[in-house]
């Protein structure tokens, strides 16, 4: 199988797996309605073991720039190859977010909340804070390479690497993605985003661009970051790339630290002030 169709298909199944255990717990008269955020985590993290296994043998199965990026950060993936295990990734995605959509074709008209149907497609933050948000994103995504480069450092029995990298994925989701919901893949919330924003979905309203790059810049920032990092700490393979990004991200660590701190503090002096 040519590697662009790999990608393309491991990564539709990521999204036909995780959007649709999505769609199934927040679309009205689904079966699954309101099963929460345990069976959502689940659902992602056996799509990812299933779009691993679909396609691991072809290409690795990245099925996420940030983990194409991070690769090729470390000298384990060729440059040249990026933009188009990229594009396969984006197409994947934006198909797995069409098969939703039919999949779940009678609970759009009857789900009258636009951030739910926006939400089987793409994420958004529980509390709207774009840099906190972003540092949210960073770290979700650094563990998700630390943690490849932890599973590839060991030996399993052959077939179960596709399962503890699912396994992964749901630690991930449950440890932290009550924050922004844990895109930690750049394809898996643009390509469904603009599929929200194309297809005929009924009283769907806007596809919230202002917030998209969060789950864009963050998990990049984050996946080469986690790869770097590894090979500086674990491998003692310090490079350039890690002083610049570990200088990045404190400034961006410390600038929304800052930021929510001193929220904080503005709210407790209103209140204050209201008391007195």
């Amino acid at each position: 199988m040519p590697e662009f169709l790999a990608e393309v298909i491991g990564t539709m199944i990521l999204i036909i797996l995780g959007g649709g255990v999505v769609g199934g717990v927040v679309l009205k008269k689904s079966k699954a309605e309101d099963a929460g955020w345990v069976v959502i985590t689940i659902g992602w993290g056996l799509g990812v073991t299933m779009g691993v296994y679909a396609v691991g043998s072809f290409t690795g199965a990245h099925i996420n720039p940030a983990v194409t990026l991070g690769f090729a950060a470390v000298g384990e993936f060729p440059w040249s190859k990026v933009p188009m295990y990229i594009s396969a990734q984006m197409v994947g995605a934006f198909i797995g977010a069409v098969v939703v959509f039919l999949n779940y074709l009678p609970h759009w008209k009857e789900t009258k909340d636009q951030g739910a149907k926006l939400a089987v497609f793409s994420t958004d933050p529980a509390v709207r804070s774009p840099f906190s948000n972003l540092v949210s994103e960073i770290i979700g995504t650094f563990i998700l390479l630390m943690g490849l480069m932890f599973i590839g450092a060991n030996e399993f029995t052959e077939g179960l690497n596709p399962l503890i990298v699912g396994l992964l994925i749901v630690a991930i989701g449950m440890s932290l993605g009550g924050a922004t919901g844990y895109a930690i893949n750049p394809a898996r919330d643009l390509g469904p985003r603009i599929a929200h924003a194309l297809l005929p979905i009924p009283g769907k309203g806007g596809s919230d661009w202002k917030y998209s790059w969060v789950p864009i810049v963050g998990p990049i920032l984050g996946g080469v970051y986690g790869a770097v990092f590894y090979r500086a700490i674990f491998l003692g393979e310090y490079s350039v790339l890690f002083w610049i990004l570990s200088t990045v991200i404190a400034v961006i660590l410390f600038g929304a630290t800052s930021a929510e701190l001193k929220k904080g503090n503005t709210i407790a002096d209103n209140v204050e002030k209201k008391i007195s």
